[in-house]
């Protein structure tokens, strides 16, 4: 598959799990990172360990802030276009969800949820294409098995996930004339540190993570969890020449669970 050497990614949600791990393939394949995080201490974190693969210094830009901001999405844009004079792929990963009945889910707490796993992909795409058009660049968005499989507990996770696969279709249609492509990548369970943060409800219970977690694994097809690596790999590939002839495609990375009815 073709080097990076030179081409600018910008990657949301960098500062862990799957944003972590498609940072640090990236940087493995000699492309230039911007990275965003709403903290600041896990996003230079990423960026160290990005340089230890290879990437110089001057090739990694780290912008910390909330992309629920107007201001913060249109600076990420500008900041990553003035650094780097072009904006060839945007990885829209930065993701939130409040597991709980739909019945039970707050106002805000759905505000939030929709705001940041699909306005905020929106509105970053529509300050990005006028670049991706010059680069013919792509976008690639990190969607997940919820998204057209329903789920109990975690509906309005579902409702935002399936809103921002239909927009991957609808807008990869618009922009084809003009050879920008746009693609998902709908992952499974992966087990990142999303499970046991501050806010969720399954924050500090390791028992409950743990029994679902090996739930996940007994339900797979292939036995086993995905891991941040399998995750960026596909995203690494439809960002990639290798995949210049695929667009509006949700490419499924979950062990074939999206076959089964368990």
């Amino acid at each position: 598959m073709a080097n990076f050497a030179g081409r600018v990614v910008l990657i949301t949600g960098a500062s862990a799990g799957l944003g972590e791990g498609t940072a640090l393939h990236f940087a493995k394949k000699g492309a230039k990172l911007s990275l965003t995080g709403r903290d600041t201490t896990r996003l230079e974190g990423v960026a160290k360990r990005c340089m230890e693969c290879g990437i110089p210094d001057g090739d990694i830009l780290t912008l910390t802030g909330d992309l629920t901001d107007a201001a913060f999405r249109k600076t990420t844009i500008e900041k990553t276009v003035a650094k780097f004079g072009r904006l060839d792929i945007l990885v829209n990963n930065a993701g939130l969800v409040f597991p709980g009945e739909s019945m039970g889910m707050s106002e805000t707490q759905y505000d939030q949820t929709m705001d940041l796993n699909m306005k905020v992909p929106f509105l970053l795409s529509q300050l990005a294409v006028p670049h991706l058009e010059k680069t013919q660049g792509n976008i690639v968005n990190i969607t997940s098995l919820s998204g057209y499989r329903a789920m109990p507990e975690i509906g309005i996770y579902c409702v935002s996930k399936a809103a921002l696969d239909m927009f991957t279709q609808c807008l990869a249609l618009e922009l084809a004339p003009k050879k920008v492509r746009v693609n998902s990548v709908s992952p499974s369970t992966v087990p990142t540190a999303i499970f046991g943060r501050e806010g969720s409800v399954l924050h500090g219970k390791d028992a409950e993570i743990k029994k679902f977690l090996e739930h996940q694994e007994t339900v797979n097809p292939l036995g086993r969890l995905g891991t941040p690596q399998d995750v960026a790999e596909a995203i690494y590939y439809l960002a990639s020449d290798a995949a210049s002839y695929v667009t509006g495609q949700i490419l499924s990375v979950d062990g074939g669970r999206h076959c089964t009815f368990k």
